[in-house]
């Protein structure tokens, strides 16, 4: 069966970096679209970040642009989130989603536990 587990989530201070991974098995990691989405304490889901199946396209959410990189490592079925100069508003659950389709639809019909970034002084 598809699974998708992030690691790599934590404290840090304002300023700070962290790496998220997600581990995925279970399908053709590398004939899918991922993304990253993120939701806050008492909000809604939110869309970070998509890479295309070969990793050459990527896209960011204007909250992040500039401050987080997503890549994939097909060999290694691992979808990666760079995240630098962490705001405290970066505060959520960080979770990776499988496009629906080979040929993208923008729908995500897996998605992973998260895990918990948390930017504080």
């Amino acid at each position: 069966e598809v699974q998708l587990v992030e690691s790599g989530g934590g404290l840090v201070q304002p300023g700070g970096s962290l790496r998220l991974s997600c581990a995925t098995s279970g399908f053709t990691f590398g004939n899918y679209d991922m993304s990253w989405v993120r939701q806050a304490p008492g909000k809604g889901p939110e869309w970070v970040s998509a890479i295309n199946s070969g990793g050459g396209s990527t896209y960011y959410a204007d909250s992040v642009k500039g401050r987080f990189t997503i890549s994939r490592d097909n060999a290694k079925n691992t979808l990666y989130l760079q995240m630098n100069s962490l705001k405290p508003e970066d505060t959520a659950v960080y979770s990776c989603a499988k496009d629906r389709e080979a040929t993208p639809v923008h729908e995500y019909d897996y998605w992973g536990q998260g895990t918990q970034v948390t930017v504080s002084s």
